[in-house]
């Protein structure tokens, strides 16, 4: 005898979960190769690899190694790298960035030249060349905006002569999309593209990045980074770049600012970026290898993540392993 308080329920979301095709068919969030850019370090007068503690599997590398390290992620099926220089060779303003054989224009050069066709995204930003460890121009303890604006068209465009493809300016300094926009298209590069670091907050997240590239701050950066209190304010940072010409607009750090990507996604057509920084990897890393989680799985959900928030490209540490994951 039937149970008349059993109601079929009219709607069953399930019947689309119930095998492993049907689930693949209605997917609405993809993970491809293509996602990905890899961050890589290279280190200026060292002859091996250097392993980077607070990034477990990141190594510093020699320039010596580039072309090889290319290589390999070419193999992988990785197109697009950001190069980071650990300089030798600091001073008050970061200006071995835009020497004709300066360490950033020779990481470039050698980049190109191993693969043609690898995409190279350097950062444009001054901390890891200066002796402060701040992203520009320092007067009593302040950063100048414009001055140090004018030091990043100087190394922008140093870059773009070097061979880079795009320019991934991160130092937040008001203007800096126009002025790298207009002084790239007054040298003779108007096709080098902008990924603007639009929304690059103050985080904590950013700790072993800042030993991994040997930057040692004096202060904070709480006058130039966005405030994590304020997504608005944030948006409005977004709108500026994509006003003054940027062509990718980035969100960094990811997953503290979800919101924010997802905002930014809302009122834009521009591609959106995300940055999983040093902290986020970390974390990751660091709860995979004390048992707590399943690396694979987790780093794959992040990632799903920022994409259904938004973000068309993601810079993470994981895009090498992301590669070789996503291949079986």
């Amino acid at each position: 005898m039937e149970n008349p308080s059993l109601v079929a329920p009219v709607k069953r979301p399930r019947r689309l979960r119930a095998h492993t095709h049907i689930r693949q068919m209605v997917q609405e969030t993809q993970l491809s190769v293509s996602d990905f850019i890899q961050p890589i370090f290279i280190e200026e007068s060292i002859e091996a690899p250097v392993a980077i503690p607070s990034l477990p599997g990141v190594n510093r590398i020699p320039e010596s190694d580039i072309a090889r390290e290319v290589n390999e992620l070419y193999q992988l099926g990785i197109r697009y790298v950001m190069p980071f220089g650990i300089s030798k060779h600091k001073d008050e303003y970061g200006s071995d960035t835009w020497h004709n054989n300066g360490l950033l224009t020779r990481m470039i050069r050698t980049i190109k030249e191993a693969r043609p066709d690898m995409i190279v995204i350097p950062d444009i930003c001054f901390c890891e060349y200066t002796t402060h460890g701040h992203c520009g121009v320092v007067h009593d303890g302040y950063v100048d905006n414009d001055l140090t604006v004018t030091n990043l068209v100087k190394q922008s465009v140093a870059a773009a002569k070097a061979g880079a493809d795009m320019l991934a300016p991160s130092a937040m300094m008001d203007g800096q999309v126009s002025a790298i926009r207009q002084g790239l298209d007054a040298a003779g590069y108007p096709n080098v593209s902008i990924m603007a670091h639009a929304i690059k907050f103050a985080s904590a997240f950013y700790g072993p990045f800042r030993s991994a590239v040997d930057c040692e701050l004096e202060g904070d950066r709480n006058t130039y980074q966005a405030d994590p209190h304020n997504g608005r304010q944030a948006l409005l940072e977004a709108a500026l770049d994509e006003d003054e010409g940027a062509d990718i607009l980035m969100v960094k750090p990811g997953t503290p600012y979800l919101d924010v990507l997802k905002s930014l996604s809302d009122n834009t057509r521009l591609p959106l970026a995300v940055y999983q920084v040093s902290g986020e990897y970390a974390m990751l890393k660091n709860a995979a290898q004390a048992g707590l989680i399943e690396e694979q799985r987790a780093v794959l959900e992040t990632m799903v993540g920022f994409k259904r928030a938004g973000a068309s490209v993601i810079v993470t540490y994981y895009a090498k392993e992301l590669a070789q994951w996503l291949q079986h």
